[in-house]
């Protein structure tokens, strides 16, 4: 980052200070019923785990899937639920990390790690994956997919062998797959198609459109909606809701973002849940204590919760 640009990020910064951008939102009243966020990052959070449980739980936000990005934060997210057993982990490389390691732009773990070759670094890190991905604490292999909005045409090939994958560790570890799909609708279903979906798939802060959301639905696909559901411009993505059946939604943060309205462009978290699950409700027209049950049931099915 250049310095002209390094201080244009700190201008900016103090400005979302100074509107308050920058200050977490209130607690909203508690849901009716327990509900999960299915997708969250704690370890992007600017609190503890403790305090984001305790925030969490007055609102009815009882269980929470920590996701992992890269090697690190997978072994942070396993070694964080295993002191609060509220936290079930998820492991896996993020779509941007497979071209980060195969061109070699890496840091930490990454270095300390790498073999000769960019397919070797890439290779150590689905080994530590696959190892982690074996343990029984882990819910689910993921956050994996395609992302080709970040990734350039010479990511692709790096980020669908990753993809690839990680579709074959979740499947013979009997785990949920996790899915990131940015700009690659086509390509992710393809691929899942011909590598064999797992059993249980989740489309993370789904994106797709009322066509998709069929299409996913015939194959028994999960999609888990964010704070973008809650957003005036994305009517097509209420209209996708409406498509889904009922027993394959979920809800998630993606906190520290996507924090839905009212209080979008502020920090996410996962206490703030309430308002997507109840902008979700009227959208689908149903209760909202409905809907939260059906959400608990359907985390605790896909994640293989008690």
């Amino acid at each position: 980052m250049s310095a002209n640009n390094g201080n244009s990020e700190k201008q900016g910064r103090i400005r979302d200070r100074a509107r308050g951008q920058d200050v977490a939102p209130p607690a909203p009243e508690a849901l009716p019923l327990p509900v999960a966020d299915s997708h969250t990052h704690l370890d992007m959070q600017d609190r503890s785990v403790e305090e984001s449980l305790r925030l969490s739980a007055s609102v009815n936000v009882t269980t929470l899937i920590q996701v992992g990005c890269d090697v690190p934060s997978s072994e942070w997210a396993v070694q964080t639920a295993e002191q609060h057993p509220e936290i079930h982990p998820t492991v896996a490389l993020h779509p941007n990390e497979g071209p980060r390691l195969v061109l070699g732009d890496v840091d930490g773990w990454s270095r300390q790690h790498r073999a000769p070759g960019g397919s070797a670094a890439l290779e150590a890190a689905l080994a530590r994956i696959d190892e982690l991905a074996a343990l029984a604490q882990v819910v689910g292999v993921g956050e994996t997919g395609l992302d080709y909005f970040r990734t350039g045409p010479e990511g692709v090939a790096a980020q669908q062998e990753s993809f690839r994958r990680h579709i074959e560790i979740a499947k013979r570890h009997g785990k949920a797959l996790v899915i990131h799909d940015r700009d690659a609708h086509e390509d992710v279903l393809r691929i899942l198609e011909e590598e064999g979906a797992p059993e249980r798939v989740v489309f993370h802060c789904y994106s797709g459109d009322a066509a998709m959301a069929k299409v996913c639905a015939e194959r028994g696909y999960v999609m888990s909606f964010a704070g973008p559901v809650t957003f005036k411009a994305n009517e097509t993505l209420r209209e996708a809701l409406r498509a889904a059946p009922l027993d394959l939604i979920l809800v998630e943060t993606d906190a520290p973002f996507l924090t839905p309205v009212p209080y979008r462009g502020r920090p996410n978290a996962p206490y703030l849940i309430p308002h997507t699950v109840r902008s979700m409700a009227e959208t689908r027209g149903m209760d909202v204590a409905e809907l939260c049950a059906a959400i608990d049931a359907n985390t605790r099915r896909v994640f293989g919760l008690r």
